[in-house]
């Protein structure tokens, strides 16, 4: 009986002691890593109080930054040092020298980028799903040697079906088909979807990233970008996943409002090397592509030549918040106009505060989101940040006509974005997104017009629509947005 009680004694003891130095190499790796101060005596907290559960969750949701992303990178560039001289080679006669004013804007892009604008591109938008996938697949039809294919969510449903389809019809003919995809965001992908892909010689694989042994808890990061290019001659980006909710066919949201973009000319090689970069991650092989600009069919042409592009690529493996800076950048280089178009409005006090400020110098700010969610709390969340919105001039609009899903920004006359990046802190630092941003005074008037007639379909948000809920909502509201580090 003594040595029964002993021994028990010393396991409870030596759980404890197991416990304490868990926690304590916790509280270490969140001082050390937390970006904010309120994070970290958040997760700090939580921890100290709460170990058996805060513990599991700071591994698996507190983690800000990518681990091994760029050193992969930066070891292949090291290794096909060759390679890249020659499309660094390749590109550069397509780099745009920036005038004083999109300097102001652009320059700080490419700074924390290390990318350039091209010019010489025809940028082309794309309204809904019918619009997005006829031109997507009509682009695929066209291919003689390579498709590039990556999107956060592929379905099991007729649309992806019909997308497998034409891969497999390409497939036969002899171009190579590389489909990559995010294997958390395509959790409802049939094995036998990619196996059927794979026997036919298409070359598929997820992002994979828990890869490696000091990643094995970075679920909580999405690859969040949707990229389609053929032949380094055309390309896609934009708000769209593969299913058929996006066609407007899922009677619970009805029509799926979303945006994408058509890409000819440079910018269609800057946005294969965002998806190379993600390729080499999951496979750590660089694939044999089109470096050098050639002229495009010209049934590809939409007729706006000559625009000033980049792809932008953010996510969460630098040591600067490419995501948190392009918004900010966007917000504070804004003179007349601001609008903006997103699923999601659930941001951090710095961004608040920047958009009440564009409001405050006379900027009309206005922010596009749903009137009817598809996601219970980042919607709760949105009403908490109507009183101060509205206090300083800031318009939140709601849009009725189905869901809202498009992620599109256009500033003054001069510049706009279509992407993959929503207004939320997800997509600013847990993420990988990329967003088309085009600097030209037409493609702008073309989102003009696409979002005014949007707005026509929106109703405005204001104070007492969060004042006047009961308390429970208002609690329930509250709440939400504490998880906005998450959402």
């Amino acid at each position: 009986m003594i040595l029964d009680f002993l021994s028990r004694y010393a396991f409870g003891t030596i759980l404890v002691l197991v416990v304490w130095v868990i926690t304590v190499v916790t509280i270490a790796n969140i001082v050390m890593r937390s970006r904010s101060a309120a994070g970290a005596w958040g997760w700090s907290m939580s921890v100290v109080t709460l170990p058996f559960l805060a513990v599991p969750l700071y591994w698996i949701f507190g983690r800000q930054r990518f681990r091994g992303y760029m050193e992969e990178l930066v070891k292949a560039k090291e290794e096909n040092e060759e390679f890249f001289d020659e499309l660094l080679a390749s590109m550069s006669p397509h780099f745009a020298e920036l005038d004083e004013d999109q300097c102001e804007y652009a320059g700080v892009l490419e700074r924390f980028s290390e990318r350039r604008f091209t010019r010489g591109n025809e940028v082309c938008l794309l309204i809904d799903g019918r619009d997005t996938f006829d031109a997507i697949f009509d682009g695929i039809r066209t291919a003689k040697e390579y498709v590039l294919v990556q999107f956060f969510i592929f379905r099991n449903d007729d649309l992806s079906h019909r997308f497998r389809d034409l891969l497999l019809e390409k497939a036969k003919e002899g171009v190579r088909i590389y489909f990559l995809y995010d294997e958390i965001g395509s959790y409802s992908l049939k094995k036998e979807y990619t196996e059927t892909l794979k026997s036919a010689g298409v070359e598929v694989n997820a992002f994979h990233s828990t890869q490696g042994k000091a990643n094995r808890f970075q679920i909580n990061f999405r690859n969040h970008r949707k990229i389609v290019v053929v032949d380094g001659k055309l390309g896609f980006v934009g708000g769209h996943n593969v299913g058929d909710e996006y066609l407007g066919l899922n009677t619970k949201y009805g029509r799926w409002r979303d945006t994408h973009v058509k890409v000819v000319g440079p910018g269609v090689l800057s946005l294969q090397m965002v998806w190379l970069s993600d390729w080499y991650w999951a496979t750590r092989r660089i694939p044999k592509l089109a470096w050098k600009m050639e002229i495009p069919p010209e049934e590809a042409m939409c007729g706006n030549p000559d625009m000033v592009a980049l792809a932008l690529p953010t996510g969460p493996v630098e040591s600067m918040e490419g995501g948190t800076m392009f918004f900010l950048n966007t917000i504070n280089t804004a003179k007349r106009r601001l609008w903006m178009a997103s699923p999601y409005f659930v941001t951090d006090e710095g961004t608040r505060s920047a958009l009440q400020l564009a409001a405050l110098r006379g900027v009309d700010v206005r922010i596009m989101i749903p009137a009817n969610p598809d996601k219970l709390l980042p919607y709760l969340a949105s009403f908490s940040y109507l009183e101060e919105m509205e206090e300083a001039g800031v318009k939140i609009l709601r849009y009725a006509d189905g869901f809202l899903h498009q992620k599109v920004i256009l500033v003054d006359d001069d510049w706009a974005s279509v992407g993959t990046a929503n207004l939320d802190n997800r997509s600013m630092r847990l993420n990988f997104e990329v967003s088309m941003v085009v600097l030209d005074s037409r493609f702008a008037k073309q989102v003009e017009q696409m979002l005014e007639i949007d707005f026509q379909e929106c109703k405005l948000a204001t104070a007492r629509d969060f004042t006047e809920k009961p308390l429970y909502q208002r609690f329930a509201m509250r709440a939400a947005r504490l998880a906005a580090p998450l959402l």
